[in-house]
């Protein structure tokens, strides 16, 4: 019988290399540092300059390798999404940017299989929870209030 051996590390989306952390953690398991990389690479390549969480599963006998990709923290998403290198230092008083709620339930689409949420309208509350908390604006209103129209039915036409 087989031993897996795996390692997690956060790396940067399309940006990986056979440095820290991967490579002195993949090299004594035997495997191909640089095709462990490149398959890393190609799967985060959706997410640049976001840092992903990443798990690295190894057959210690046979050297095969498999290469599981998280979701970046919403907080990452919501930044990028709003153009901005991060939330605000005191949210509620300085607003550090604006979120479309269609941005915010791209968002929620993408972290909704690790959600709470029953669905997207509910994952998308969760992102704008967590815009209340970076200081970011959604449609041009402070969040608790874009929140509010969420919660009204405003915005369900994005959810149908």
């Amino acid at each position: 019988m087989s031993d897996k051996k795996s390692i997690s590390a956060l790396v940067t989306g399309g940006e990986a290399n056979a440095g820290p952390p991967l490579g002195p953690a993949l090299g004594p398991m035997g495997v191909n540092v640089l095709q462990v990389v490149n398959t890393i690479n190609e799967k985060t390549k959706d997410f640049p300059g976001m840092k992903v969480p990443v798990k690295v599963e190894v057959d210690s006998e046979t050297k095969k390798f498999t290469v599981e990709v998280g979701i970046p923290p919403t907080a990452a998403l919501v930044a990028k999404e709003a153009g901005i290198p991060k939330g605000s230092g005191t949210p509620g008083k300085d607003y550090t940017g604006d979120l479309s709620m269609a941005a915010a339930a791209k968002i929620a689409k993408m972290k909704l299989d690790g959600s709470y949420a029953k669905d997207v309208k509910g994952a998308t509350k969760e992102v704008i929870g967590s815009c209340v908390s970076m200081g970011v604006k959604v449609e041009g209103k402070p969040a608790k209030e874009a929140y509010a129209d969420l919660k009204a039915g405003k915005h369900d036409d994005l959810f149908k």
